[in-house]
């Protein structure tokens, strides 16, 4: 469960900094219009890497480097219907107003998974209580997982001592 839970976790997570990218990527059409910049699609890709990389924090790209994107393919649907790739390569054709309304339906959406996030959280604090509860109770050991898992005994997995030569 805790595995499963995790798998969980990371999704949320990937989908969190996706539409937390698009914001970004809005927000910084918005402060470049406000600006007085005209709109212009080729100095909004040209501002991106400076846009999306204010939000890094110790030169880290997340959690778990590397990590793929999860293969669920309807993971981004819900951001998709918001702010699909086509759209967010047209932010310089939009109004004002349209640009102002997709940054706060994007805000919502991000709070909405930020909620979800926040659940698993909960969820995966409850198991982590509950194997801490188990292995100090000995209602499980870690032996017993072991075994479990590859299938040999645990007295192979022991240190050597003395008598073993």
């Amino acid at each position: 469960m805790r595995a499963d839970c995790q798998a969980v976790e990371d999704a949320v997570s990937f989908l969190r900094r996706l539409v937390q990218g698009h914001l970004d990527i809005v927000r910084f059409e918005q402060e470049r219009r406000a600006a007085g910049q005209p709109a212009d699609l080729a100095a909004l890709v040209a501002g991106l890497p400076k846009s999306l990389s204010q939000h890094v924090v110790g030169g880290s790209v997340g959690r778990l480097p590397g990590l793929p994107a999860p293969a669920d393919p309807g993971l981004t649907d819900e951001l998709d219907a918001v702010c699909d790739v086509a759209r967010l390569a047209h932010l310089p054709d939009l109004s004002e107003d349209e640009l102002a309304g997709l940054a706060t339906e994007l805000s919502r959406l991000e709070d909405l998974v930020s909620a979800r996030r926040h659940v698993v959280f909960g969820r995966l604090d409850a198991l982590a209580a509950e194997l801490t509860r188990r292995y100090r109770t000995g209602a499980a050991s870690v032996d017993a997982l072991l075994v479990e898992k590859t299938g040999t005994t645990a007295t192979v997995l022991k240190s050597p001592g003395p008598e073993d030569g």
